[in-house]
Parts: C-alpha cells; sequence; structure tokens
C-alpha cells in the first residue's frame, strides 16, 4: 500500500473548509462560546462541539477569514464561561462536577440539559481544543496571556482519578441520579483521547497502568478484513477524532511496537478497508463504490425495518454505523473529509465525486449536511431530514462533533497547524509519553 505522497489540495477544500468554519463561528452563542449540538434545528449546545469550535478558531485565523483579536475575544468569552460555570453534584444549576461537563448544556443558561449525563470523552473533546488554544496563542498580550491561564486552569482541576470506579478504567460518565454509568471505556475507540489526557494532567494523573489496562482489550479487535489488517472499530470516526490533535505518524506505544505499525498507518488501513468494503458492497446499497463511502456515527431517516428490493433492512435515526450490521446505506461526508490526511489518494477523489454527483442535494450553506442515503424511498415519518422524490433522504442538519474533524483535518493535511501546534503542548507531551510513546516527533523534539 502506498503511503501518501505529499500534501495534495483541491480548491473545492479550500471552499469547505471555509464553510465548516463558519458553521462554528455564525451558530455560536458569542457570549458563551457554546455551540449548538445541530443546527438548523434549534437544540442545546455539545460540550464536544465546543471543543471542535476552539479548534476551528485558530485555523479562521490562519486562512484570513476572521482576524486574531476576533479570535481570541470569541476564545476568551468560551473560557471564561468555562471556567466560571457552576460545578456541582445537584441535578439542576450546574455545567458540570468535579471538573468535568455535562454531555449537553442550554445554550443560553450554560447549565445542564435535560438527564444528560457527565461525559468524560466529551469533555475530553472540549480540553483538546481549549489546550489547542493553549499552544496557538502564545503572545505577551493580556488576552492571550489570559487564554493560557484559563485552558490551564480548566484543564488542572478535572478529577481524572474520580472517574476510575473500576481499577485504572476510567467511566463514560455519571450523573446525579445514578452515579457512574454502567461501562468504562476501554480500546479501542475515540477515548484514546481521554486517557492520554488523564494521563498528562499535571494535578490527578491516572498512573501509567491506566494506559496497559486500555490496551488490554485490543486483541479482541485485531483483524483481518477486506485486506487490511488492523486494530479495528467500525464506525471511521474512532479513528479520527484523536487524530485531529495529535500527530501519530511514526510514534508508537508497546502494542504498535509488537505490531509493528503507528495509530496513523492503522487509521489508514481502516480507511483502506471501508472503500474495498464499499466496492464489495455486501449489502447491496444504490451507488456504493471506491469512490462513494463513508460509514460513521451520523443522522440517519428513521428506526424502521422496511422491505428493500426483496430484503429486509433496518434503518436507523442516529446511530453509530460502521462496515458490521449498523451499515443502512447512510453515508457522512464527515467521515470521508475526515479521512483526507491518512488517505488523501482514496477520500479527495471520493469526496469530490460524491460532490459532483450528490452536492445539488448535500451541499450548502455551513458545507456537506450531516448524512444522506439514496436507498431511502419510503413514505414512513422520519426522525430527521426530508425525502427528495427520485434521490433519496437527505439530513437538514448539520452536527457540531462532524463539522469539527471536517475543518480540522483539511488544515491538518494543508498545513498540519494543529499537529505542529500541540507538539508545543506539554500536557500532550506528558500523556503520550507516560502512555509509552517514543519515536517520531516525540524523540526528535527532545
Amino acid at each position: 500500500m502506498p503511503r501518501p505522497a505529499g500534501r495534495v489540495f483541491d480548491p473545492f477544500l479550500a471552499d469547505l473548509e471555509e464553510r465548516t468554519f463558519r458553521f462554528f463561528w455564525e451558530t455560536a452563542n458569542p457570549e458563551n462560546g457554546l455551540v449548538p449540538d445541530r443546527y438548523p434545528t434549534p437544540s442545546y449546545s455539545s460540550i464536544a462541539a465546543v471543543g471542535f469550535g476552539l479548534t476551528a478558531y485558530p485555523i479562521g485565523v490562519e486562512r484570513g477569514y476572521i482576524t486574531r483579536e476576533a479570535a481570541r475575544l470569541r476564545v476568551l468569552a468560551t473560557l471564561r464561561f468555562l471556567r466560571d460555570a457552576p460545578q456541582g453534584d445537584s441535578a439542576r444549576g450546574a455545567a458540570g462536577y468535579k471538573g468535568f461537563f455535562y454531555h449537553f448544556l442550554d445554550m443560553k443558561t450554560g447549565e445542564r440539559f435535560g438527564d444528560a449525563e457527565l461525559s468524560t470523552v466529551d469533555t475530553a473533546i472540549l480540553l483538546a481544543g481549549a489546550l489547542f488554544c493553549q499552544s496557538y496563542f502564545t503572545g505577551a498580550d493580556l488576552e492571550e496571556v489570559e487564554i493560557r491561564a484559563l485552558a490551564e486552569e480548566i484543564y488542572r482541576r478535572v478529577d481524572w482519578r474520580w472517574a476510575q470506579v473500576h481499577p485504572s478504567a476510567i467511566s463514560h460518565g455519571w450523573t446525579p441520579e445514578d452515579g457512574f454509568l454502567e461501562y468504562d471505556w476501554r480500546g479501542y475507540n475515540e477515548a484514546m483521547l481521554v486517557y492520554l489526557l488523564a494521563l498528562g494532567s499535571p494535578t490527578f494523573p491516572v498512573e501509567a497502568k491506566a494506559w496497559t489496562e486500555w490496551t488490554s482489550t485490543y486483541d479482541k479487535n485485531w483483524r483481518t478484513e477486506f485486506g487490511q489488517e488492523y486494530l479495528s472499530f467500525a464506525p471511521l470516526f474512532g479513528h479520527q477524532y484523536t487524530h485531529v490533535w495529535m500527530d501519530f505518524r511514526k510514534i508508537q506505544d508497546d502494542y504498535m511496537r509488537k505490531r509493528g505499525l503507528d495509530y496513523f498507518e492503522n487509521s489508514r488501513r481502516a480507511i483502506y478497508a471501508q472503500q474495498a468494503y464499499a466496492i464489495a458492497n455486501p449489502r447491496r446499497c444504490k451507488g456504493y463504490g471506491a469512490t462513494v463511502w463513508g460509514i460513521t456515527a451520523s443522522d440517519g431517516p428513521a428506526d424502521v425495518e422496511l422491505e428493500d428490493n426483496g430484503r429486509q433492512r433496518i434503518y436507523r435515526g442516529y446511530a453509530a454505523r460502521g462496515t458490521d450490521n449498523q451499515d443502512d446505506c447512510t453515508l457522512a461526508l464527515t467521515a470521508t473529509v475526515a479521512s483526507i490526511p491518512f488517505a488523501p489518494e482514496l477520500a479527495i477523489p471520493a469526496v469530490l465525486e460524491m460532490n459532483r454527483r450528490f452536492g445539488e442535494h448535500i451541499y450548502a450553506k455551513y458545507g456537506f449536511v450531516d448524512a444522506f442515503n439514496t436507498n431511502f424511498h419510503f413514505d414512513v415519518p422520519l426522525s430527521h431530514g426530508r425525502g427528495i422524490p427520485g434521490f433519496g433522504w437527505v439530513d437538514i442538519d448539520y452536527l457540531g462533533i462532524d463539522q469539527g474533524p471536517i475543518c480540522a483535518m483539511i488544515e491538518n493535511q494543508r498545513s498540519a497547524l494543529i499537529w505542529r501546534v500541540m507538539e508545543k503542548n506539554p500536557h500532550l507531551r506528558r500523556g503520550l509519553e507516560r502512555a509509552g510513546f517514543s519515536g517520531g516527533w516525540l524523540t526528535a523534539s527532545k
């Protein structure tokens, strides 16, 4: 398999990057920095979307979409809110507890929305965005000094040890009503970020054996499928999220050293496997092929089982889709675009081809709507989106957690901005080194 050949770029991707940036800039509440979970459907804020927003603002500066001063003010509003928002164990009136934040917050008040859980992984995504701003805004003026101090304060107060209900492992989350959630984070998935930030904490670090616990389940997910041998997680976002902020090229932990590859190459193989799956098209989804793929967690048409061309197919609303039994022919361009840094030779032609074929229905003000399904032509109540005669189902919403990787990974492909900046962050470096990573830029920059 060839390695990525240089930094390929296409003018369409520039337009997509700017439109996706505008999603964060224009839909966030400027008073508190909270980013909606979805838009234009009215919604609460997703704390992970806030983290992706914090990641997008410096990109906007570098690309000339906004001024550095405008970005500083937005970041300050966001971080000041996060620092000052009430923390406590009551069911109402708080934004978080023990330094963690609830998964969803009210867009205006910033307090817990509904029965949302205190989410360790969504807090980690938020923190990654804050730490990126900490390392990007390095100026001596008071605003940039304050940004760095706020990010530090927010990160330092997260009590990772409290979230270790079972030895070494970190819980998915907690609620005031029922305590800790049933499950812990175990590899392999997007929560790699959780453990690396927990290991890097200067105040409440987990023990190094937490990484051993995280990787202890890897062998169950190591497989050969569609011509690739790799550490598997069916939805592509699990191979992309942590990589938004961390450059895993040529750095390895003990597990990957034994396997003879790195996490970047692992994600690359996952993308090749998904393209091969689309070519094989075992579920006979309309249009799947070498340049039509992108299966991940996304919106979908409806939770319903229907007969489709002589076979029963289970369709879903929002779901974590993958090349396993969760494929209902729904595609999300976030999966394809966020694959560009790993496999530009596969992802860029696919993005361009899907825009050429489907752009009339799926490309709009803020880039690609969250998802579409050309198989779905049924007159049933929809969970999201709308049906288009002769085309299929199309979402009407953009999701913050799917927009974020689009903007970030286009920029990492263009300039490696996020990776270069985050290499300088001492917390990130400490987390990686305590997890046993070495090689590549970690060794070269010592």
